[in-house]
């Protein structure tokens, strides 16, 4: 994978040409292998949303084209890092579209430096929102690891208890809000999330400095907080915030996870699954993958990554 990620710098550096970025510094958030798979296919899965979202825009059809055949690379590899995860690789019939500004802002607080010569991005830094109890698929902190050779409740001699035995999966179980859950090359699961769930926010104020040596500030042109948009295939779905509390330091609110399908006659497939996003509006407006840049203006804060399945 990172021997493909070189092969699209490239290309993405001959395009640009003198206007291309150099190299910047990057922090990401882990510490164990199972932190680190986590976090590579949320981010491949925003970096590859963020592409689909521009892509039909461009004015160069050729440049489209090749962008395009980069991308569906990154689709196979964020489907692998959810199968080394334990997660099912194929859980929706379509993958998101996300604004740059919502992909710029996923990835802004990352990086801690970059070379004066590195053009300023122009697309706009959302204030951050958080899950407070987004469902994670790792195993969690106060899970016991292995001793011995026999990790408690996972590996004992061979067979991972409640996970694959002799090569079989049997009763896989799903990890919520820190829950362990016994690694496995994949499972049949469909949902780490429930529909009918509450889901806990919490968001920052704008005017906080991000990215590559704080150049970059958090801005909102949107009102006062109201919606959850779940960003999601090929739907928006909004759903009302509740318990709504402000303070100088940021605000906190819930609302409730959505019981909805991409189609009416195929309930198979709910609105809510797979990595999605999550952004809070203080409107709820109609938009399609194609000018979902509409919602950047009501954007309250966000997006954040919402682990449904």
């Amino acid at each position: 994978m990172a021997e493909q990620e070189k092969g699209h710098a490239e290309l993405i550096t001959n395009l640009l040409g003198p206007s291309a970025a150099t190299e910047c510094e990057y922090s990401y958030p882990f510490e164990t292998v199972q932190e680190f798979i986590d976090f590579c296919q949320k981010l491949t899965k925003w970096g590859e949303s963020g592409v689909y979202g521009f892509l039909p825009h461009l004015n160069s059809r050729a440049a489209a084209q090749l962008l395009l055949q980069s991308i569906t690379t990154e689709a196979r590899q964020q489907m692998i890092f959810r199968q080394f995860e334990g997660l099912f690789p194929m859980p929706v019939f379509f993958e998101t579209a996300i604004t740059q500004s919502m992909a710029w802002t996923l990835l802004a607080p990352y990086i801690t430096g970059c070379s004066a010569e590195t053009p300023m991005v122009a697309w706009q830094n959302f204030p951050a929102l958080n899950i407070t109890n987004n469902p994670n698929a790792t195993i969690s902190s106060n899970s016991t690891g292995a001793t011995n050779g026999t990790a408690s409740g996972g590996a004992t001699n061979g067979t991972a208890t409640g996970g694959a035995t002799n090569g079989t999966t049997s009763n896989g179980t799903a990890a919520t809000n820190g829950t362990f859950m016994p690694p496995e090359i994949t499972t049949n699961r469909t949902s780490l999330s429930t529909a009918g769930s509450t889901v806990e926010l919490s968001g920052e104020h704008p005017g906080k400095s991000v990215g590559p040596n704080g150049s970059y500030i958090t801005t909102s042109s949107a009102g006062e907080p109201k919606y959850a948009a779940w960003i999601s295939q090929l739907n928006i779905t909004f759903t009302a915030l509740e318990n709504f509390q402000n303070s100088s330091d940021g605000w906190t609110a819930s609302t409730t996870q959505p019981d909805d399908v991409v189609y009416a006659d195929l309930p198979e497939n709910p609105i809510v699954n797979g990595t999605m996003f999550l952004v809070v509006t203080d409107e709820e407006i109609t938009v399609t993958p194609h000018n979902i840049s509409a919602l950047n203006e009501h954007i309250v804060a966000g997006p954040a990554v919402y682990q449904a399945d």
